[in-house]
């Protein structure tokens, strides 16, 4: 991949985004979850990854909590797979 990929160049974005949310316990844990999964998402990942980032943060920790369901519209293969992730791992 060439620094100009159009894909490559919404990863960085997305990474930059998922590492200053501006909630520093969702910046952790959003943070980790793209370090892990982003270099390796296609376009479609990447739309659902977008759609996620722009949820209000106290929303999405809300799902991360489990203290609300997840919206069907926002129910995606990337919100289950961020759902899933065990941020406690990447700590060791």
């Amino acid at each position: 991949m060439t620094p100009s990929d159009p894909l490559e160049i919404r990863r960085k974005r997305l990474m930059f985004r998922s590492a200053y949310r501006g909630m520093k316990e969702l910046d952790l844990v959003i943070g980790a979850f793209a370090e892990a999964k982003v270099a390796g998402f296609g376009a479609e990942q990447l739309r659902q990854y977008e759609a996620i980032l722009d949820v209000p943060d106290s929303d999405l920790l809300d799902w991360l909590c489990y203290k609300a369901a997840v919206p069907a519209e926002m129910d995606t293969a990337v919100m289950r797979e961020l759902m899933e992730f065990d941020y406690v791992k990447t700590l060791r």
